[in-house]
């Protein structure tokens, strides 16, 4: 392929503009659109911020299967449904669980681990070419629960364990040296020395747009409402105008079944809603990360004060925020930190998940000029710049020397 070949791009979040400038390396011409600014309110300006190359243990797993009828019924849990969304959920939930077992547990979690595995390098390719401004921390991430024995946590320990993913057992003594502000509450934890933050999402994911643009990259701020072909070449349309490219990413998160669904290919990718709060003027509290995983919410400290983020909510893309959830995060914080001051910037995001917990990556199987790059749940940070460097490198028709099958979107023929 030449490389004045031109590349159009829809979605400006994390994946967007990772794969732009991964192409934009291999000397592609590229476009990105989108419906709003790089930076708006949406998944990669709310994320956590953990950058976590060890998660490769997704929900689709029969220990979190066991506990969903309760955690559903539970108004404090970590798991909520609009239950007005249910029947859309239906046909997704049956193939969730189809993807519980053990094979197809360890399935997605071999093939996150492969590519989990090549995230943090990828970010650091794009780091060198930016000022961070202690942006990302190096500080790890701490897991925390309750319980008195392992039991509970045997199966994620173990599995990582399986796959040679570096972890570190602590107990209560260690917890309170590594976070001697949170309560007494916790029994045990697993801690990931070598796990990152950032401090601000928003900046970094500006950053990294600011460097597309010096290297010659176009933006187009327009709503694409759908793809036409003319000679296999794509055509992206929006309200006013055709944009004719010689390949096109759909990397729009949640947002992207809308545009498969007019290319015909039946990909069930829901949305996992998720929320978080801002605790000001707190982020001396907490080192690093903290999840508490007994109730499925973790605190981030960042230049906006203490992140508390949670909850995996089913209601889809239009439903509005639910005040329930907000206070869920408000009681947890509460629960590990103790006294904290009026909770600011209520936040709604939708993480774009498939019912096996692998993200979708590499060409469509109607069209071969349309990638796609979305699907990516919880990780969809950790995995932007990886997730650019893999689809870029299809679209150069380069070897990446690994087995791109499981997620190609061909497995939901």
């Amino acid at each position: 392929m030449s490389n004045k070949s031109k590349i159009g791009i829809v979605g400006a979040g994390i994946q967007g503009i990772s794969n732009a400038l991964f192409l934009q390396k291999k000397g592609f011409d590229v476009t990105i659109f989108d419906k709003d600014d790089p930076g708006s309110p949406v998944a990669s300006y709310g994320n956590a911020g953990h950058l976590s190359p060890y998660a490769a243990l997704s929900l689709n797993r029969t220990d979190v299967l066991a506990d969903v009828p309760a955690m559903l019924l539970s108004s404090t849990g970590p798991l909520a449904l609009k239950w007005n969304y249910l029947p859309k959920m239906i046909p997704w939930f049956i193939k969730f669980i189809r993807n519980t077992s053990k094979k197809r547990m360890m399935h997605t979690a071999k093939n996150m681990h492969q590519i989990l595995d090549l995230a943090l390098p990828a970010y650091d390719e794009i780091f060198e070419e930016i000022d961070l401004e202690g942006l990302v921390e190096n500080k790890g991430i701490l897991y925390i629960w309750n319980n008195k024995d392992l039991k509970s946590r045997e199966l994620e320990i173990n599995v990582r364990d399986e796959l040679g993913i570096k972890q570190q057992l602590v107990n209560k003594h260690e917890i309170h040296d590594l976070e001697p502000n949170i309560k007494p509450f916790y029994q045990a934890g697993v801690y990931y020395p070598y796990a990152r933050h950032a401090r601000n999402p928003r900046k970094i994911l500006l950053k990294f747009f600011e460097l597309f643009l010096k290297k010659g990259g176009k933006f187009n701020k327009s709503k694409i409402q759908t793809i036409q072909f003319k000679n296999e070449k794509p055509i992206l349309k929006d309200q006013n105008q055709n944009y004719s490219f010689d390949k096109v990413v759909i990397a729009c998160g949640a947002f992207s079944k809308k545009l498969t669904d007019k290319l015909e290919e039946n990909i069930p990718l829901d949305t996992e809603r998720g929320y978080h709060i801002h605790f000001k003027d707190c982020d001396h509290l907490l080192n690093r990360p903290v999840i508490f995983s007994n109730r499925g919410f973790g605190i981030t400290p960042m230049e906006q004060g203490l992140r508390v983020v949670g909850t995996v909510e089913f209601g889809g893309l239009d439903n509005p925020l639910s005040k329930s959830r907000i206070k869920n995060l408000i009681n947890n914080a509460k629960y590990m930190l103790g006294d904290l001051p009026e909770h600011e910037d209520e936040w709604l995001g939708f993480r774009p998940t498939l019912p096996d917990f692998l993200p979708v990556m590499g060409p469509s199987k109607n069209h071969k000029n349309v990638f796609y790059c979305f699907g990516h749940h919880h990780l969809g940070w950790t995995l932007g710049p990886i997730s650019g460097k893999i689809v870029s490198g299809m679209i150069a028709k380069e070897n990446t020397n690994l087995n791109l099958d499981p997620y190609s979107s061909a497995r939901f023929s």
